[in-house]
């Protein structure tokens, strides 16, 4: 039997590989930062709120730049799909950040769980305009087409 790398599903496994990759980086990462900065019970969950932040605001500058430089496809398609998806994808936590709001609701902590969740979807979009925003403040290059 051929190999699995050059039948049809190649170009698909290999995408999902760069995910998982980028994945395994941003979850160890995210994990490492949780256990060093766990949340106090009933205060605001800081480290997970600023690991959401920083990941919105970085996703946005990282695909504007990919944007900005051309089609999606190559190398734009693999920093997207294993920086973006991966390890961004791994970074923030939309799963520890739902635990905490309902922690905090049904904990007796509710205005702080409906503030966490608003704030941190309200902060987490302009996080993400304001890395767009960066981005397209920057000098614009030339297109590199393909590759």
């Amino acid at each position: 039997m051929g190999a699995v790398s050059h039948g049809p599903w190649a170009p698909l496994l290999a995408r999902a590989g760069l995910v998982a990759a980028g994945g395994a980086v941003g979850t160890a990462l995210r994990a490492a930062l949780e256990n060093a900065a766990p949340a106090a019970p009933g205060g605001w969950p800081w480290t997970t709120f600023g690991i959401n932040l920083l990941g919105s605001f970085v996703l946005g500058a990282l695909l504007e730049v990919v944007l900005r430089t051309g089609q999606d496809e190559g190398w734009r398609r693999r920093v997207r799909l294993g920086c973006g998806t991966g390890v961004l994808g791994g970074f923030t936590t939309y799963s520890t950040f739902v635990v905490e709001v309902e922690r905090l609701l049904t904990g007796g902590h509710p205005g702080i769980g409906l503030a966490y969740a608003l704030v941190s979807v309200v902060v987490g979009i302009a996080c993400a305009l304001l890395g767009i925003t960066m981005v397209r403040s920057l000098p614009r290059g030339q297109k590199e087409e393909g590759a």
